[in-house]
């Protein structure tokens, strides 16, 4: 039932998303702005521009999670609980090395951004050599952790033995295959900056169509188990970054960069600014991903049950919020033109109807989640004590969402002005403070188990929301420097 389903499902997501990209309406509102392939987000209507800019990145966003849930459905299926717990923690520290880069990528996006909107496209070359180089090396720096010191990190997790030797192999070849991700998220970030949410999406389809396809051959007719998934995973983000490279080469002149050997060199000047602004995001992403991996190793001692029901209860509130960071994504460049332009009103403009967007949205996905969330678990997982447990997965995980629904707005305005300082601070209140706090509180010293480590969970990131909102509704940023001030 699980595999027809999510197949069904599969196939309908990419029909819509090829609609759409051939709709005419959809393509007037974003491209009619500018003949160029960077658009200028300093005028026009700031509503129509955000929904219509969001939306490639909603389905791009929720595909990327797609394809590695498609991973856990067939393994749920195909090799059962342990294996389902296998790939859910391993994939926690693949994230973890994944939003590491990210971090970086989203610095190289602000730079590109302002130094579009300021007018300064010749600074294009030199930031995105400088980026790709970056990226590189931090991705070769985790691969060689994870094939090190897989024993370790596993060990550190708590990892069920029941589960290990299995994650073992999800971590080596996930691990083997970063660079494949980094790089897809460095040329995402580029395009992202230069006002470009489609290609993205393009992108990501392409790594979904292959990953779906070895999946079922891998697994589930080849019986590899939950290698079979993983090699299905690395490939497709390897064929997905091939395109994705090819694209940026045939566009080279709109994009700014000429591939010569001398581009890819990293530049002082450059390296120096997306360090500054990339560290903290990378810590940032990093550490909210360090307390996951502390959650997961509490839940972890409750049983092989406990990991497998939050594993597949992230996986599903990780689809949800990557759908609502769509608009956080669409809005970040938005912010950063206008701040580079000199335009901070026009840019508070757009944090309130990121948060209207959000809102709606948020009040859906509740709605939808009291509704079906227990049928959602019974995609993934034929097991009944899984099941069981979601009923208490989701009474935590629901107070989550209204935090998350004000980080979409004012959280962007951070990033997008490249206050990457106060982005790191509210993360660590959020991932370290709250989270690993919370958690225990609530879970320990409760002793509430399940419920309360995910209630913890569930109400860190109210840390950051709250923090971000009074921080931009106060005015304090008006008096800070702009980064394309020193491009």
């Amino acid at each position: 039932m699980q595999t027809v389903f999510i197949k069904n499902l599969f196939i309908y997501i990419v029909k819509t998303i090829f609609l759409l990209y051939n709709e005419t309406n959809f393509e007037t509102e974003i491209d009619k702005m500018s003949g160029k392939l960077a658009k200028d987000f300093t005028k026009g209507n700031i509503a129509k521009q955000l929904l219509w800019f969001t939306l490639p990145f909603m389905a791009s966003n929720a595909l990327q999670v797609l394809y590695s849930t498609i991973d856990m459905i067939i393994v749920g299926q195909y090799v059962g609980t342990d294996g389902l717990s296998a790939v859910a923690q391993s994939s926690q520290l693949i994230n973890f090395a994944a939003m590491v880069c990210l971090g970086f990528s989203n610095a190289g996006q602000v730079l590109v951004s302002q130094a579009i909107g300021s007018g300064k496209r010749e600074k294009l070359n030199g930031i995105i050599g400088t980026l790709f180089g970056l990226l590189m090396i931090v991705a070769l720096i985790f691969t060689g952790v994870f094939v090190v010191f897989k024993d370790a990190v596993l060990t550190a997790i708590n990892m069920p033995k029941e589960s290990y030797d299995m994650a073992v192999n999800y971590l080596i070849i996930c691990g083997g295959g970063m660079v494949f991700t980094a790089g897809y998220n460095m040329v995402s970030a580029v395009l992202r900056g230069m006002g470009d949410s489609k290609r993205p999406l393009l992108f990501i389809v392409i790594a979904s169509v292959v990953n779906l396809v070895l999946d079922y051959i891998f697994t589930g007719l080849m019986g590899f188990g939950v290698a079979g998934a993983a090699w299905a995973t690395i490939i497709g983000q390897a064929v997905s970054f091939v395109f994705s490279i090819y694209y940026l080469y045939k566009n080279k002149q709109e994009f700014g960069f000429n591939f010569k050997k001398e581009s890819f060199s990293i530049k002082k000047n450059y390296a120096k600014m997306i360090v500054s602004l990339g560290t903290p995001m990378a810590i940032q992403s990093g550490f909210i991903n360090i307390s996951m991996l502390f959650v997961n190793s509490l839940i972890n001692e409750v049983g092989v049950v406990a990991s497998a029901t939050f594993g597949v209860g992230v996986r599903i509130d990780d689809i949800v919020n990557k759908i609502c960071m769509g608009i956080q994504y669409a809005a970040i460049p938005m912010i950063s033109q206008n701040i580079g332009a000199g335009k901070g009103d026009r840019a508070k403009k757009i944090v309130y109807y990121a948060w209207l967007y959000s809102g709606i949205l948020t009040v859906f996905f509740i709605g939808l989640y009291i509704g079906l969330g227990e049928w959602l678990f019974k995609i993934f997982s034929d097991d009944p004590l899984v099941h069981g447990m979601s009923k208490t997965f989701i009474s935590a995980i629901l107070w989550m969402f209204p935090a998350f629904a004000l980080m979409r707005g004012s959280g962007a305005f951070i990033q997008g002005i490249g206050h990457s300082k106060l982005s790191m601070v509210l993360a660590l209140l959020d991932g370290v403070l709250l989270r690993i706090g919370l958690s225990y509180l609530f879970g320990i010293v409760f002793h509430w188990r399940f419920y309360g480590f995910v209630l913890g969970y569930a109400l860190a990131p109210y840390g950051f929301a709250i923090q971000s909102m009074i921080y931009f509704l106060s005015g304090k940023w008006k008096k800070r420097h702009t980064l394309a001030e020193r491009l």
